[in-house]
């Protein structure tokens, strides 16, 4: 399995640190990113937790997956892993 969460649907006011606060209930959180957008700096209103162990990751995800963040369901999965990307050739201004 995996022991990296991909956390969605969050609130867009959720910090990094909120994050880890929540999921430290179920065990160690080795880390915790809430991802932003570049230019405004603002959350995408979604994140990852790396949690330490396997079963510390599926405590999470059976607590957390569907639980209320600020009105909103969030959805808490294993993360898969980063597809690579095609050259889309040079950016134009």
């Amino acid at each position: 399995m995996g022991n990296k969460l991909f956390v969605g649907n969050l609130s867009f006011s959720i910090s990094d640190q909120n994050l880890m606060d929540a999921f430290s209930e179920c065990g160690t959180v080795q880390s915790a990113k809430v991802i932003t957008d570049r230019d405004s700096g603002r959350s995408k209103g979604f994140g990852f937790v790396e949690m330490s162990s396997d079963s510390e990751a599926q405590a999470a995800i059976s607590r957390f997956n569907g639980a209320d963040n600020s009105g909103r369901a969030m959805t808490v999965s294993i993360a898969k892993p980063m597809a690579p990307r095609e050259n889309r050739g040079p950016r134009r201004y």
